[in-house]
């Protein structure tokens, strides 16, 4: 398939501009040995696995739990997220990896994610679907264990629809927001050549750190809501 072959090489390219730390196997499939975990393990209550990550999370920032889970989820959520949205702008066909078939492991990206086997979708629905096939059931877990807003956890990963479509490829990030809807649809203004959110990671929280390029501490108040714009690279 020429659209995965395509995608596979941005990914790599991708991979080799930060030195080999991606968080998401460039070729997506893989044949797990010991190191590898499967993703379901991450919703089987009561939740002892994903407890452990986001408390690893939050001991290394000195955080509590519920900006662990925030942090860990922006990790999670940006990577499974990542090849969809690429595969959306170049072509249209959209890689699913779903729940059952993921796997994970703790690494230099924070997490790496791949797949046993990856099925093909097509457009924003195909995207709307993985999110609420694999991504949904983790949000409701954090949010319960850890007591974090569901809002504030999908904030995550609708930057991550936002943030390859102006850093990787050129993609009309809120065309594809609004037509995926719901969960994701709203949380992201766009400004200028960039956008904002309209949830807060928790970044900002930790001591001493500055806020992202792309914090809701930053959207100027009190204007009118921008129209979606197109955004260039």
């Amino acid at each position: 398939m020429r659209g995965f072959a395509v995608l596979t090489e941005v990914l790599q390219r991708v991979a080799d501009a930060r030195g080999g730390i991606l968080g998401v196997e460039p070729r997506l499939v893989i044949e797990p040995d010991e190191s590898w975990t499967p993703a379901a393990e991450l919703v089987r209550e009561p939740y002892t696995l994903l407890t452990e990550l986001a408390d690893e999370t939050a001991a290394r920032w000195n955080a509590p739990r519920h900006v662990g889970a925030a942090l860990f989820w922006k990790t999670y959520g940006y990577w499974h997220t990542l090849p969809m949205v690429l595969g959306w702008a170049l072509d249209g066909k959209v890689p699913l990896m779903r729940l059952r078939d993921t796997y994970f492991k703790v690494s230099a990206a924070g997490v790496t994610l791949a797949a046993t086997r990856v099925s093909w979708g097509s457009g924003a629905g195909a995207i709307g679907e993985a999110l609420a096939e694999s991504q949904a059931p983790l949000v409701k877990a954090l949010g319960s264990l850890a007591k974090v807003g569901e809002r504030t956890l999908w904030g995550s990963t609708a930057e991550a629809v936002a943030h390859p479509l102006t850093s990787i490829v050129e993609g009309d990030y809120m065309r594809l927001l609004k037509e995926v809807g719901p969960p994701v649809d709203g949380l992201i203004e766009p400004a200028d050549d960039g956008y904002f959110r309209r949830t807060c990671c928790l970044w900002i929280t930790l001591p001493d750190v500055e806020p992202c390029g792309s914090c809701c501490v930053l959207r100027p108040q009190n204007r009118p809501r921008a129209r979606p714009a197109r955004p260039t690279a």
